[in-house]
């Protein structure tokens, strides 16, 4: 873990904070790469994870951008209630579960509201080492669009499209965008799940492959609970099995018997729980794994997801 200080902390749009954070001791910050993201410890308790959106090739702080959501969970509240310039928090080092693929020719970034922040460190790091690429920014409209200025001053700016609700006349037009599918392109999205949805849709719907479809969600869908059964796990290096009630994760099953699984999220978003399965069928319920790798049934993610079988044998 890492203490940090908030250096700053700015209006970049309506309802959308920056925090700039730095080292307590003002010691270097760990390096990251465009995609990445840190938990950070809310004064309330909460652990939230959060993008950063500076420079991958700086060191001395990190910025991450947050929005106000009434429909969150309270962590993006907490900052923009309790936090001010000046605060202590703990952070993690920074993780990467949406990286640039090495390789690509060209990349097309598709930021939807408050997912412009890792696509704008992506558009930091590919216009830094000098690869081609896009930057479509939709929002409601202009005041609800964090970091336009900064990405119109930027040295890529001939690379951004704006794309408002409030000007129709800016709409994007998806399938002119995607129309031409090619094996060294890649595509990153990350924003509301509507708009993720509609971006990744279009894209296989031109032809676009798995492989090069890159995604990062902030929520999970809403998942209809109500038809939710019991079903047992078994821990695959003591053989113990336990009942996991309708109204209880298999995380929080776990827990009451002493075994404790890494986990941040809670959403079944960032991975970090993610446990082989031995045997039986989960019911994925999580927005980390692909199709292709949900459909091998071989791992899961025990914080929200379920089981299709009566059992489930972990590699635990």
């Amino acid at each position: 873990m890492i203490d940090a200080v908030v250096v700053s902390r700015n209006d970049e749009a309506q309802g959308i904070c920056s925090f700039e954070l730095a080292a307590a001791d003002g010691s270097l910050l760990p390096a990251f790469s465009a995609g990445a993201h840190i938990d950070v410890h809310l004064p309330d308790g909460l652990v939230r994870q959060y993008s950063l959106c500076n420079h991958p090739e700086e060191r001395h702080r990190y910025l991450i951008g947050v929005l106000n959501d009434p429909a969150s969970r309270g962590g993006s509240r907490s900052l923009h209630e309790q936090v001010q310039a000046g605060a202590r928090l703990r952070i993690s080092a920074p993780r990467n579960l949406f990286p640039l693929a090495e390789g690509a020719q060209r990349s097309l970034l598709f930021a939807g509201g408050i997912g412009i922040t890792p696509i704008l460190c992506m558009a930091e790091q590919l216009s830094h080492s000098g690869h081609d690429f896009e930057l479509h920014y939709c929002a409601r409209s202009s005041e609800r669009a964090a970091f336009v200025e900064r990405i119109r001053n930027a040295p890529f700016a001939d690379r951004l499209f704006v794309h408002f609700d409030e000007q129709p006349e800016t709409a994007l037009d998806i399938a002119r965008v995607l129309g031409n599918p090619q094996e060294e392109v890649h595509l990153y999205v990350c924003g509301p799940g509507g708009f993720m949805q509609h971006v990744l849709d279009s894209a296989k719907g031109l032809g676009w492959q798995e492989a090069n479809l890159h995604r990062e969600y902030f929520a999970a869908a809403p998942v209809d609970a109500s038809n939710d059964g019991s079903f047992s796990v078994q821990v695959g290096s003591t053989g113990q099995v336990f009942e996991v009630p309708a109204d209880l994760t298999v995380v929080q099953v776990l827990e009451q018997h002493g075994i404790e699984i890494a986990m941040s999220c809670e959403q079944g978003i960032c991975g970090t729980c993610l446990t082989r399965v031995l045997q039986g069928t989960p019911d994925h319920r999580d927005m980390f794994l692909t199709e292709e790798e949900q459909a091998l049934n071989d791992q899961f993610t025990p914080c929200c997801s379920r089981s299709k079988t009566p059992l489930l044998v972990l590699d635990i």
